[in-house]
This record gives structure tokens, C-alpha cells and sequence, in this order.
């Protein structure tokens, strides 16, 4: 009542009258200061760590880790007195699809995006990426089970070398993964690509034709790539692209916090029960 009272009457005239010490009103106000200014300071440390990509929700999350109960209003707030914007407040540019795929393969995932167990379903996608004065591309091969990317791969070329070069960085066991789920792009149809999976006894699925809610984690994941990857980069050359992607996915995978995942990391959530095998 006093703070706000202040531009028309005298703080000892208010303490007065609601029967305070000055000394406890300025005591209490400092702290309260104090603490503001804790707060701020953590959500944006938050906020850099996150690599300029949480929102108020996530925010609110990591603040309750360090022992902070803080209503989304109130980040909200200060994020917006301290400039804090989000990746994910810019409209984002959706590319041309690539030539279908007519294969007669089927939808044998059928929107079942909760395996019970690890190593059992992967899902893969491509997107773009400026290096230079050229379009590079980047794929990723996604363990289902907890949104780990597990393989990865980058090159000039959207095609199917660019698909078995992600398979051939995974460092996991493939003969556990029963199922590997795509949509219809033709960079998927490589007789190269067939055999890995046959070799491994691996089942191939594809999405229905026109339609990306098949493949929701693998379009979940590339729109967190674009965003919060790529969006606002440069890469001068290959080599840079490389190691800025290794970088990423280490921290996609160990330190950012999924929302479909309990807000939880891939890492985290994986290790989650002591049953299951990391």
C-alpha cells in the first residue's frame, strides 16, 4: 500500500498511520528488491542457457528446479522489460515439399507415438540450411521413445547418400529398432537404404500421402531445428555446419527440456525408470 502511495503522500506520514516503523518498511522493501532482482537475474540466465528458445512455460519450469514458485504472468513480465524474445515468436517460412514416393508401403506406425521401450521405433525427416552462397541440407534419425536424436548427417545434397550417411553415425545397436518411419519423400527410396534395414530386420512405414501428422515427432523435432538452430545462423563452410549440428544435438539431447516429455531432457527421461537400459 505505501509503494503505491507514495506520489501522494509522505512514507512516515503512511507509516504512521497504518501504525509501522519506517526502518521496517525500508527493511521489507529492500529485500523484496532484492529478490526481484534474483528472479531477473535467473530467468535470464535461464533464458541465454536455453539458447534464446524457452518461453515463459519452460522458464517457469526451470525457476521451480531452483526453488522458485512464479506465475507465467510474472515471467511474461519481466521478459518483456528485459527484451527476452523467443525463437519461437517469428513467423516461420514453410519450404516446398519434395517429389513424393509411390511406394505401396504402408502406415504400419499409424500415429503410435509412444513406444513402451526404447530402441524400438525411429522416425526421420530432412530440412535446410544456408552455408555459404548454397542450400545444405540435414538429416536426423529420431528415437521415438524419448525424442533422442540418435543419428545425424549434413551435406549439399537431398538425396539418399545424405539418408545413409545418418544411419552410419548412430553409435547405438540397430537390431533392437523394429520399425523406421518417414514421410514420402523420395530421398527415402534408395535400394542402399533398403538393405541397411533389411540387414537389420527393420520394418519400413510411410506416411499417407499429403499428410505430415503421421510423421508429428519427426515434424516436431525439424520445426525445434529450424528454430532453434538454424534460424539466425551462418555457416561459412561444411566443416562449421558440422560441428555447430554436434554441438546441438549433444545439447538437445542432454540439457534442453521437452515439453512431451514431462520437461524432462531425452536423457533424462530414458534413464527415468532404473529398469530401463541406458
Amino acid at each position: 500500500m505505501i509503494r503505491q502511495n507514495r506520489h501522494k503522500y509522505s512514507v512516515s506520514a503512511m507509516c504512521d498511520v497504518l501504525q509501522i516503523s519506517r526502518s521496517t518498511y525500508y527493511y521489507e522493501s529492500q529485500a523484496r528488491e532484492n529478490t526481484e532482482n534474483e528472479l531477473v537475474e535467473q530467468i535470464v540466465q535461464i533464458f541465454k542457457d536455453s539458447r534464446q528458445n524457452y518461453g515463459q512455460r519452460k522458464i517457469q519450469v526451470e525457476l521451480a528446479k531452483l526453488g522458485w514458485t512464479v506465475s507465467r504472468r510474472r515471467i511474461g513480465r519481466i521478459m518483456k522489460e528485459q527484451g527476452l524474445v523467443s525463437k519461437y515468436t517469428v513467423a516461420q517460412f514453410k519450404p516446398m515439399k519434395s517429389q513424393v514416393n509411390e511406394s505401396e508401403i504402408g502406415n504400419s506406425l499409424n500415429r503410435e507415438f509412444d513406444p513402451s521401450e526404447p530402441h524400438k521405433v525411429m522416425v526421420s525427416d530432412l530440412t535446410y540450411v544456408r552455408v555459404g552462397h548454397s542450400w545444405h541440407y540435414i538429416c536426423v534419425l529420431v528415437d521415438l521413445y524419448n525424442r533422442e536424436i540418435i543419428g545425424h548427417s549434413t551435406g549439399p545434397h537431398k538425396d539418399a547418400a545424405l539418408v545413409h550417411r545418418a544411419f552410419a553415425s548412430v553409435q547405438k545397436d540397430l537390431r533392437p529398432f523394429q520399425l523406421f518411419h518417414t514421410d514420402r519423400g523420395s530421398e527415402f527410396k534408395n535400394a542402399t537404404i533398403d538393405g541397411a534395414l533389411d540387414s537389420f530386420d527393420i520394418e519400413r512405414s510411410l506416411s499417407n500421402k499429403g499428410n505430415p501428422y503421421d510423421n508429428a515427432v519427426a515434424e516436431a523435432t525439424f520445426k525445434a531445428i529450424k528454430i532453434e538452430f538454424v534460424r539466425g545462423s551462418h555457416f561459412i563452410n561444411q566443416q562449421e555446419l558440422d560441428l555447430e549440428l554436434f554441438d546441438f544435438v549433444n545439447w538437445y539431447n542432454h540439457i534442453r527440456i521437452h515439453g512431451s516429455l514431462d520437461y524432462l531432457t531425452p536423457a533424462e527421461f530414458k534413464s527415468k525408470d532404473l529398469n530401463v537400459f541406458v
